[in-house]
């Protein structure tokens, strides 16, 4: 039987030379299949700058036009959210948030939720750490109504005490589910943890001490410090024009009257810590551990903030990243790694985070503090940096797609007194970064040897090797309070330390 080669030469009538010349055609070929057409460089998206106009009362009104669907979205925003909660009151700008559109001096809970269903809208209000928001995204053809409930729901919410129990269950209800969800506890105490002293270093959600206390006369005496014309504004991006934008917030807004807003201390950054730091939340019955590592970074106006966007992204920003490569790719250890720049108003951090199995914890992170280090180098690899250029750049047109998405970007300027223009130049500040420019910004906030770490998972099977990592602190979840300033109960055991 002939092999499958001397057919080959038979056919190419005995000559090798054709044979050769054959089989390098068969090699392009097959490089030519497996291998991804070249394509350019992604092209930036370029957003029209909106209108801005501010009414007599001192109220920012921010207005884009964008005809693609027939939907308005409107959003009030005041830059204080859970920041501000007080001491004693941790959770109180969310809850207030949360009861704003739960009846007016002029409408009732139910009210208010058939107009915007009957009109095809939706609403959504909250706080998040710097700002606290009401949005209404809504047909069109409905938009005089939209200013209309919006107007009603930021300048005159009723608070009604049934309504705010009402709220309270349900605040509890998630708070108890919550303890329960190790992905939260890792967030909360890391958060916990590394802004210690800071107004950022409370549960943003509450707690259930706190959540039981607020009364109605603190969810009013908060709307009324900070929900005031002069400290927000409204935000108006979809199918309308902009002189109607306009016109609308002017009659459903300008006769809101508040006055200056109080002045608060000026917030200070919190102070890094001088050497590694372990807190264990002990969960015995866990399979696996949740693993948060970083350090403190920066606040969302630093100018060091693109080069870090860059240094995030080959860190353990979406798509390939060095965290999932070492610890999923080569090692097998986790499902998935990523890590968050988290930037607010006077604080930021820098947060390593995954999970893996039990056993496996000190092995997987040994590996995120060595890719720590390993960002810390002289330069940065140029494929890499490219790489998160090009997707940063190519990943913007993804967040300028729905009027709500655009409302989210310019809120963020909005917060953090960035120019409204920001993002058109933000394509050519992120190609302009050399990979020296990153790494030396990556030095400054990267240092994996003063890193706080948080674990939470069953300590019995990894604290045996604990200490080599820093000093070690081992709360049992039982005896967790994420109000006191030593996440344990009071009365409770000490804290281990190792």
């Amino acid at each position: 039987m002939q092999s499958w080669s001397h057919k080959l030469l038979k056919r190419c009538g005995g000559s090798p030379f054709l044979l050769v010349i054959l089989g390098l055609s068969l090699v392009r070929l097959l490089a030519a299949r497996d291998l991804p057409p070249l394509v350019p460089p992604p092209l930036p998206v370029v957003m029209p700058e909106p209108a801005v106009r501010v009414l007599a009362n001192e109220l920012k009104v921010v207005v884009l036009e964008r005809h693609t669907l027939p939907i308005v979205t409107l959003t009030f925003t005041t830059p204080v959210g859970s920041e501000a909660d007080p001491p004693r009151l941790p959770g109180l700008a969310q809850f207030v948030a949360s009861v704003l559109n739960e009846g007016t001096k002029n409408r009732s809970s139910l009210q208010i939720a058939e107009a915007i269903d009957d009109a095809g809208g939706t609403i959504d209000t909250g706080a998040d750490w710097d700002d606290s928001y009401a949005r209404l995204s809504i047909l069109a053809s409905h938009t005089r109504l939209a200013f209309d409930l919006l107007s009603d729901i930021v300048i005159r919410p009723a608070f009604a005490p049934d309504e705010v129990e009402r709220i309270r269950k349900q605040i509890l209800s998630a708070l108890d589910i919550l303890r329960d969800d190790p992905s939260y506890l890792a967030d909360t105490v890391f958060e916990r943890t590394v802004f210690q002293g800071t107004p950022y270093s409370h549960p943003a959600e509450g707690v259930e001490g706190s959540i039981r206390r607020i009364t109605p006369k603190d969810l009013r005496k908060f709307h009324a410090r900070f929900y005031r014309p002069s400290n927000a504004a409204l935000v108006v991006v979809g199918d309308i024009t902009t002189a109607d934008a306009f016109n609308l917030a002017q009659h459903f807004f300008e006769h809101w009257r508040g006055g200056k807003s109080p002045s608060r201390p000026p917030l200070h950054p919190p102070t890094p810590i001088a050497a590694r730091r372990v807190v264990v939340i002990d969960d015995p019955a866990a399979v696996q551990t949740e693993i948060r590592i970083g350090n403190l970074a920066i606040e969302r106006d630093n100018p060091d903030y693109d080069a870090l966007t860059v240094a995030n992204q080959i860190l353990g920003g979406p798509a390939e990243n060095r965290l999932f490569s070492a610890l999923r790719s080569r090692r097998g250890l986790v499902y998935g790694a990523s890590s968050d720049l988290v930037c607010y108003r006077s604080a930021g951090a820098w947060e390593a985070k995954t999970s893996t199995r039990t056993d496996e914890t000190l092995k997987a992170v040994e590996v995120v503090l060595g890719q720590m280090k390993r960002m810390t180098g002289r330069g940065l690899d140029r494929q890499d940096l490219s790489f998160a250029q090009n997707y940063l750049v190519g990943h913007m047109a993804l967040e300028f797609e729905t009027p709500q998405q655009i409302t989210d970007q310019l809120l963020d300027l909005l917060t953090y007194n960035l120019p409204l223009d920001s993002w058109n130049s933000f394509p050519e500040k992120i190609r302009a970064l050399t990979g020296g420019e990153v790494a030396e910004a990556t030095r400054r906030y990267l240092e994996p040897r003063k890193a706080t770490i948080v674990l939470v998972g069953n300590a019995s099977e990894f604290k045996k090797n604990l200490k080599r990592l820093g000093e070690v602190q081992i709360i049992p979840l039982a005896n967790m309070d994420l109000a006191s300033k030593t996440l344990e109960r009071p009365g409770r055991a000490a804290v281990s330390r190792r």
